[in-house]
């Protein structure tokens, strides 16, 4: 994750007039400027109501590789804008706070991986998208929670595979394909938090309810849920059961602004965090992370052009490779 701050890297922080209209001004800025706005389902609801496109990390990574604009402002954490990058080298692929990283990224990085990979020869290395681009130059193929299945499918059964850095999602792979895949030892510290205590006790409120779960979260969680997958699974399965009126959502809550803006009649209940004893509870689990970006931050980072995305173009050459297997498989 990027530890510096805007005025570490030298940027001016201007201050914006409190009654500027920013939703109208940022339209404005990306139509002088060629520009798009991506934004991921964990965001606010503000940015994703002004964004050109909102979706998962595969719809993301998609929208990246295939559009014409000249800038690309990437809406979620760092790996996100990165991965845009990568796919986009000759655009200008804005960040709106460098400090939008992701705990599940922090939990591998690429020296310890590399002395990993060397400790086990013959062995394939598929990293989840949630990795830095460092990580994705030593892997031989992506994948998200998405297509994280078919993906594996489309190796060899008895090819040896090193996965990571999501142990939740890898494991969740082990016990539907009966891989043997070598898992890291990594987390998002967003899904780690739900916990079955918390859905069955949602549950017995709403007892006609369908419980839906990330395949970040912990085997328990999804051995207990109707319906699992990617952010983007669950809202298709909610925009497809339209009788169904009640929805248990273990993610982060961003995802409910889509959920109840495309499906008004249904009514989503987001899975509350696991405290800790004489913590203070809230209703919903968000990622601190996404929720750095503004529409002051977009703003800004539209009329100045920073912070802008660059990465060493011998790691680029590499960690693109397995972004492209990926799409090609998915």
């Amino acid at each position: 994750m990027v530890k510096e701050s805007w005025k570490e890297k030298g940027y001016v922080d201007e201050p914006i007039d409190k009654n500027l209209d920013l939703k109208k001004e940022i339209r404005k800025l990306c139509k002088e400027k060629d520009a798009i706005i991506l934004a991921h389902y964990y965001t606010v609801g503000d940015i994703q109501d002004i964004a050109d496109f909102v979706g998962d990390s595969l719809a993301l990574a998609r929208k990246a590789a295939e559009t014409d604009a000249k800038v690309m402002v990437m809406c979620g954490v760092h790996f996100m804008a990165e991965t845009c990058k990568l796919l986009s080298p000759d655009k200008t692929v804005l960040c709106p706070d460098l400090n939008a990283g992701c705990s599940l990224a922090d939990s591998c990085n690429a020296e310890d991986l590399k002395k990993y990979k060397e400790e086990h020869p013959g062995y394939k290395v598929v990293s989840y998208v949630n990795t830095t681009a460092a990580v994705k130059a030593l892997t031989d193929c992506v994948v998200t929670s998405g297509n994280a299945v078919k993906v594996i499918n489309s190796f060899p059964k008895d090819k040896k595979i090193i996965f990571g850095p999501d142990y939740n999602l890898g494991n969740y792979i082990n016990s539907l394909t009966g891989r043997k895949m070598l898992l890291w030892n990594g987390g998002c510290h967003v899904h780690e938090k739900f916990s079955v205590e918390g859905i069955t006790k949602l549950k017995k409120e709403h007892p006609d309810a369908v419980v839906m779960a990330h395949l970040e979260c912990k085997a328990p969680v999804l051995a207990i849920a109707d319906v699992k997958g990617s952010t983007a699974t669950m809202l298709k399965y909610a925009q497809e059961h339209p009788e169904q009126k009640e929805f248990i959502v273990a993610t982060e809550a961003g995802i409910l602004h889509e959920m109840q803006r495309t499906c008004p009649s249904q009514t989503f209940i987001p899975v509350p965090p696991e405290v800790s004893e004489g913590s203070l509870g809230c209703s919903c689990n968000e990622c601190e992370f996404m929720k750095l970006n503004s529409l002051a931050k977009i703003y800004n980072s539209l009329k100045y052009g920073w912070p802008e995305i660059e990465i060493d173009p011998a790691i680029a050459k590499e960690a693109v490779k397995p972004i492209e297997k990926m799409l090609s498989l998915s």
